[in-house]
């Protein structure tokens, strides 16, 4: 049977890796995110090997995601998979320094909009008795670290929330599995560092991060696993990495 995948935040970075993997792979595909353009090209450029829909909305605006996921096509309409992976780090602050805004838009976005997403579609897996819900976290989900603060509050929170789908959703017969990456070179440094390129760039220099494409290609591996196996909770490092801090760069 052909799936259905859900995927939040697949304009960039893994969620676009995630859904060009799935679209070779004959999964058909539900695109959200906030970027129309973006949308509109993926779905051109995807739709040449799979049937692509696509739904722009905000994950933190609860009433758009409810309005978006009400108006999804029929022959869309039973999701499969889950892919939680919108999110986004604000400032790199102490926390007496930090920007009340910055939180407000990482606790919204990185914790409700996993919420408000989640809440939406779970009901048509439990009268199925059937799906997969995949959370990106991150390493941040897992550790603390110097002024990472609110961010690592908010997928410290993914962390549990996966935790806790995975036994609310244990007698419902559904798959819930949390991938946790550490560095991965994508546009989310240059959303930190709001606009900073120069920043951005000296958080991969030195050594090989990981590449979005190398997180896409382990969610493909997971979901696609044979449904009485769940891969519930997995940590990826770039070879040079040992910890959130600790980097081993040329």
């Amino acid at each position: 049977m052909k799936l259905t995948a859900f995927i939040t935040g697949a304009t960039s970075g893994i969620g676009k890796a995630t859904a060009e993997i799935f679209a070779k792979n004959n999964i058909r595909l539900i695109l959200c995110g906030r970027r129309a353009e973006r949308l509109q090209e993926l779905k051109k450029q995807l739709g040449k090997f799979t049937e692509v829909t696509t739904l722009q909305f905000d994950v933190s605006k609860r009433d758009e995601v409810e309005k978006a996921i009400k108006s999804i096509p029929e022959n869309f309409k039973q999701i499969d998979v889950l892919i939680n992976n919108a999110g986004n780090a604000h400032g790199l602050s102490a926390i007496q320094d930090g920007a009340i805004d910055d939180w407000d838009a990482m606790l919204d976005i990185n914790v409700k909009g996993l919420l408000y997403v989640s809440k939406a579609i779970i009901p048509q897996m439990t009268a199925r008795k059937s799906g997969f819900i995949v959370n990106i976290g991150s390493i941040a989900g897992k550790e603390v670290y110097p002024n990472g603060n609110v961010y690592c509050a908010s997928k410290h929170a993914v962390n549990a929330l996966n935790k806790a789908m995975r036994l609310d959703l244990n007698k419902h017969n559904i798959r819930v599995a949390g991938i946790h990456p550490g560095a991965v070179e994508t546009e989310f440094s240059d959303v930190r560092f709001k606009g900073d390129t120069a920043k951005a760039k000296q958080v991969y220099t030195g050594y090989k991060a990981l590449q979005a494409n190398d997180i896409a290609d382990i969610i493909y591996f997971v979901i696609t696993r044979p449904y009485h196996v769940n891969i519930e909770d997995l940590v990826v490092y770039p070879t040079a990495q040992a910890s959130a801090t600790i980097l081993n760069k040329a």
